[in-house]
């Protein structure tokens, strides 16, 4: 049996349906009774107080992919906040796990993590991590809680990078938006390196992970490719939604004071910035491949996209 946490969100919901497809034995861990069916089990809001023994009864693998990603900005000490979820929540559950007698662990952290920005040169597992906002802050004491809990269970950390698919929000959902739109787009100048998965090459890598002898007692970086530059990307977007890119020439620097000004930097230092991470050492160790080329993994996006764009 395995236990999937985080199982209604973006990437849950693939993992869950990747491995019934699979024959694999799922069962959901879900925050509320009113996401209750009959595989699914309500644990309420992750902490250091979750009691997660009714989830884990019977459960001989766990895919640990709930966390927190965002906190409002009317929430105070968002460190405190992330931490709750993400390094506590997953200390406890880890613990219980292993108490379970559960045998592989596998959790689903970030590449930030290792770093919030990088330089030209792609990240390797081996690089000392440095993380400096309060999500990867949490993500990697996550890890360390982890790496802490577990002594006779296998425990797995994989840390993807952005992750894409049908259903995305946030930032990629408006970026589809704004290719969408053919307006011209002043990213010309834009020379970063930013790496991504799309969910289902992902969810791919987690059930390998699971599996895996190889992986066990490892951090990872997975990708499906090597970085992209943001307008390469764009290009790419372009190409499958049938819109021609038009590209601008603006200073990268200029366009972060510019969107600082009006209150959206994170968002255009995560457009414009690098986090470029090297997923060799996964494909090595499990040999494991992306089962979707990226950019059909692009016209899959591309196709829900503009199946849905009048729906928001």
């Amino acid at each position: 049996m395995i236990l999937v946490t985080g199982a209604t969100g973006f990437v849950g919901r693939g993992l869950v349906e990747h491995l019934r497809s699979t024959g694999r034995r799922v069962r959901l861990a879900v925050r509320e009774a009113g996401d209750l069916r009959d595989d699914a089990i309500p644990i309420g809001d992750i902490s250091f107080e979750t009691d997660w023994s009714r989830a884990l009864d019977g459960v001989d693998t766990v895919m640990h992919l709930a966390g927190r990603a965002h906190v409002m900005a009317r929430e105070r000490d968002a460190l405190t906040q992330f931490r709750r979820v993400n390094a506590a929540g997953t200390q406890r559950l880890a613990r219980q796990a292993e108490a379970a007698g559960v045998r592989r662990f596998v959790l689903l952290s970030s590449a930030k993590a290792a770093a919030d920005t990088t330089g030209q040169r792609a990240l390797l597992e081996t690089d000392p991590t440095n993380p400096r906002s309060p999500y990867g802050i949490s993500k990697l004491e996550g890890e360390l809680a982890l790496w802490d809990s577990a002594r006779r269970m296998e425990a797995v950390v994989l840390r993807p990078p952005l992750v894409y698919g049908p259903g995305v929000g946030a930032n990629f959902r408006a970026l589809l938006g704004l290719v969408d739109s053919g307006l011209p787009l002043p990213l010309g100048a834009v020379r970063n390196r930013r790496s991504l998965i799309s969910r289902a090459n992902l969810v791919d890598a987690i059930a390998v992970a699971a599996t895996a002898n190889e992986a066990v007692g490892k951090v990872f970086f997975v990708t499906e490719g090597p970085p992209l530059s943001t307008p390469a990307l764009v290009r790419g977007l372009g190409l499958a939604l049938g819109k021609r890119v038009r590209l601008m020439a603006f200073s990268p620097p200029l366009m972060i004071t510019l969107a600082a000004l009006a209150g959206r930097r994170e968002t255009a230092e995560s457009l414009l910035g690098s986090l470029a991470v090297n997923g060799s050492a996964f494909r090595a160790a499990t040999g494991w491949t992306p089962p979707v080329v990226q950019q059909m993994a692009f016209n899959e996006v591309a196709a829900w996209y503009k199946q849905t764009k009048g729906s928001r």
